[in-house]
């Protein structure tokens, strides 16, 4: 296994649509092992083939519950709405409230290649729903639905800071 690279904004390949893989191999299984490796060193809960530079399908994610891989996913229900804080590997300084949806069902491939179905509510289904919209070239800022409610993290600290009371 390896650490790989997260690419960051506004590297090109983070706004375009990752190609489909048609079987998953040993390659894929790889691919799938390094990003998992990549997005617990990061630390993050989600990682995409494209925030590594690849153009595959190809979505990891563990919000503390075991890590979920899914090739080629697919969000195929979604219901309810959560109105919650994002923020992504790739912009690295950047956080924004962005609105989802609160239980979503995805279908894909798991890393052997067998078709597999995942349900998730709350922080789960917000981190698919993210990873799956790397997929499709969207970025968490194009979704948040209005621009004063991104904040830089760095900012978000120092006026943090500034707040503290020291005894």
């Amino acid at each position: 296994m390896a650490t790989l690279k997260i690419v960051t904004y506004p590297d090109p390949i983070l706004q375009r649509k990752a190609k489909s893989v048609p079987k998953v191999t040993r390659r894929v299984r790889s691919l799938i092992d390094d990003m998992l490796e990549t997005m617990y060193a990061a630390p993050g809960v989600g990682l995409a083939a494209p925030q590594v530079g690849i153009r595959q399908r190809v979505i990891v994610v563990d919000v503390g519950e075991g890590p979920i891989t899914l090739v080629n996913p697919e969000l195929i229900a979604e219901e309810g709405e959560q109105l919650g804080i994002e923020g992504c590997l790739s912009l690295p300084d950047l956080v924004g409230e962005v609105r989802r949806a609160r239980r979503v069902v995805v279908k894909g491939r798991d890393r052997r290649g067998r078709p597999i179905t995942v349900e998730g509510e709350d922080f789960l289904a917000r981190a698919l729903q993210h990873e799956i919209d790397h997929l499709n070239g969207i970025l968490f800022i194009a979704c948040v639905e209005d621009p004063t409610h991104i904040w830089k993290v760095s900012e978000l600290e120092a006026m943090a800071e500034e707040e503290m009371v020291h005894i």
